[in-house]
């Protein structure tokens, strides 16, 4: 194992070798740890086990011939949680990630060897590994790792970084720039931004509103905005724009990218047609899709094959258009049922986007005596505005309009914290389990701020003794 001392978050110092230590007690198969001095914080060294990087490479020789391997053996195997159940081990192929993530990154960003690529994901998202390790190195582009929050010290940390190494390609996260939208266009002022050429997203769905926010006020309306969309298991994105050859169409995901054959079929597996809403799935493989699930074969058909014949079933929702551009409308898994009706709560989140003011949404099932399950909106609005029973009738008149009277959320919650990873997705499946159970017992290792959680939480009990809109 390879770990650090620590490393640096919010001003804080993360203990990553106590959690490397607690992670491979009673584990005979870790002979080596090795340690990298990143924080200088105080450690314990195992006798015999642990070793400091700085010590290794004192006497290493520069030559290190590579390993022949066969292109598929595995390369990576890198595990996600997911929603529910125990994480996946995805095992991906060496030659294939390099290769096919080559041409994706090459294509998605017009990437050069001239550019400066800013992937904003951590190490902990594969996002990093695909393009700002191996898409941006195999294209001979400069790259940027970044430790820390997009918003820390100071909300203008992402500018400033933008400004100071001249960034020509952004690749970031929906909610990331929803929380720059938030705090206005002010905020980037001072900064010259106008090196940026490609900013690309991944991870959810983009709403318009962002959509037109980022292209007009932070890319000058000069920029090519590529809203993808990709998997863990798929390490890349299948559905996308080609930078400046593809028209781009706000919140589309963009259309089948380079030899990737996508459908959507309704449950029985047929084919669903034109603007209709159903199951998106892929009918041949390419060569950067998941080998397996590591040491679960079985798992592997039935999580990923065993819901349409002959197809890779994405567990995500979609619509394609007459152009072919395909809109992700998120998880399959993301349905709730309100008295019998299915709902998605990725339209409900659309819905309240479009409200004046709001500038982050997240919405989830909560447990309701009557209908069994009710939508709760967690809401972040933008600087300068305020919550008040106005905005709250509001956003359930929006999504009133917008989808059904059904639909209208029991609660909203107006919240300045959201329970993120590091890369700034919003995990909902926190949120579902605070206004489930008042308590969260599932793994908050991707969580970037634990004290969130009682925030949260206290505000949950707060407004459940509030009226609810029904009543």
């Amino acid at each position: 194992m390879i770990t650090a001392d620590g490393a640096f978050r919010r001003g804080h110092v993360v203990p990553l070798k106590a959690v490397a230590d607690e992670a491979v007690d009673g584990l005979p198969s870790v002979a080596t740890v090795i340690v990298i001095r990143r924080t200088g914080t105080p450690v314990t060294m195992r006798a015999q086990r642990d070793r400091w990087w700085h010590d290794l490479m004192t006497d290493a020789s520069p030559d290190c011939p590579p390993e022949p391997m066969e292109a598929n053996e595995p390369g990576i195997v890198f595990y996600t949680s997911g929603t529910t159940g125990k994480p996946k081990g995805i095992v991906h192929s060496g030659v294939a990630f390099v290769l096919n993530n080559y041409i994706y990154a090459r294509f998605h960003l017009d990437l050069h060897p001239q550019d400066v690529l800013w992937c904003t994901a951590d190490i902990g998202w594969l996002t990093l590994h695909i393009w700002g390790i191996a898409g941006a190195l195999s294209n001979g582009a400069t790259t940027i790792v970044y430790e820390g929050a997009l918003d820390y010290p100071a909300p203008d940390r992402f500018y400033r970084m933008i400004d100071r190494y001249k960034v020509t390609k952004v690749f970031t996260a929906p909610t990331a720039l929803r929380m720059l939208m938030r705090h206005g266009e002010g905020l980037m002022a001072p900064f010259d931004l106008g090196s940026i050429d490609v900013i690309a997203v991944v991870g959810e769905p983009l709403n318009p509103e962002a959509w037109h926010w980022t292209y007009e006020k932070l890319g000058r309306g000069r920029i090519y905005l590529n809203n993808t969309w990709g998997q863990t298991e798929l390490s890349g994105c299948p559905l996308a724009g080609a930078a400046w050859l593809t028209p781009m169409k706000p919140g589309s995901c963009g259309p089948e990218f380079f030899g990737a054959e996508l459908d959507i079929v309704d449950d029985e597996g047929r084919p669903v047609g034109v603007n209709v809403s159903g199951n998106l799935v892929i009918r041949q493989p390419f060569p950067m899709m998941l080998r397996g699930l590591w040491r679960e074969p079985e798992r592997h058909v039935r999580s990923y094959y065993s819901q349409v014949a002959g197809c890779y079933f994405t567990n995500d929702a979609a619509v394609c258009d007459t152009d072919g551009h395909f809109w992700v409308t998120g998880r399959v898994d993301d349905i709730i049922n309100v008295a019998g009706h299915r709902l998605s709560t990725m339209e409900m989140e659309s819905a309240i986007m479009e409200c004046s003011g709001v500038a982050e949404v997240a919405v989830v099932g909560m447990p309701d005596a009557i209908k069994g399950t009710v939508p709760a909106a967690f809401v972040t609005l933008k600087a300068g505005h305020e919550s008040s029973p106005a905005l709250e009738r509001a956003i359930r008149d929006r999504v009133t309009i917008s989808i059904s009277k059904i639909a209208a959320p029991e609660r909203v919650m107006f919240t300045d914290v959201m329970p993120k990873t590091p890369s700034g997705k919003i995990m909902r499946r926190l949120l579902k389990e605070i206004v489930t159970t008042g308590e969260v017992g599932s793994d908050v290792t991707a969580l970037e701020d634990r004290s969130v959680i009682d925030r949260l939480k206290a505000l949950v009990r707060t407004a459940q003794r509030r009226p609810t809109a029904a009543s």
